[in-house]
C-alpha cells in the first residue's frame, strides 16, 4: 500500500470512504446505463448533489452513498469494511478497495451470526451436574 493512501485512510477514513464510494457509484451507474439525471430523479435528489456524491465530496453524506449503493445493487462493503478497519485503528489494505466486497461482507455477517448463535446456545444449554452413579447396577 502506498504511504499516501495509508496516511489518508488513517487520517480521514470517512473522506477516503466517500471518495472510493463515489467512484464505485459512478462506475455502477454507467454500467447500468443510467444518466446522473435518471438516477438522481429515482433517488429524489438533485443532479448536482449526485455529482458531489460521485466526486467524493467531503460534504456528501454517507446515508446518500448508501442510498445510491442500494439502488444500484452494490455491496455496501466499500463503505462499511474500511470503517471497521478505521474503528480498530488498523490500516485498510488498498487491495481490498477495488472490486466487489460482497463476499467479504457476507463472511463478516456469517461470523457475527455464528458468534451470536454460539453465545445463545451456551446461554440456553443447562449446566447438567455430573451423571450420578447408577445405584444397584451390577
Amino acid at each position: 500500500m502506498s504511504h499516501n493512501l495509508a496516511t489518508s485512510v488513517a487520517e480521514s477514513p470517512i473522506l477516503y470512504v466517500k471518495v472510493q464510494s463515489g467512484r464505485q457509484i459512478e462506475e455502477a451507474r454507467k454500467k447500468k446505463r443510467l444518466t446522473q439525471r435518471d438516477l438522481a430523479r429515482e433517488l429524489g435528489m438533485g443532479v448536482r448533489w449526485l455529482r458531489e456524491i460521485e466526486a467524493g465530496n467531503p460534504r456528501s453524506r454517507l446515508d446518500d452513498h448508501l442510498l445510491c449503493a442500494y439502488r444500484l445493487g452494490l455491496s455496501t462493503g466499500h463503505i462499511s469494511i474500511p470503517l471497521l478497519f478505521a474503528g480498530q485503528r488498523m490500516c485498510f489494505p488498498k487491495q481490498l478497495a477495488t472490486g466487489d466486497l460482497s463476499h467479504l461482507e457476507r463472511m463478516c455477517i456469517e461470523l457475527i451470526a455464528q458468534r451470536n448463535l454460539d453465545h445463545l446456545t451456551r446461554a440456553l444449554t443447562p449446566a447438567w451436574p455430573d451423571s450420578p452413579a447408577v445405584v444397584g447396577a451390577g
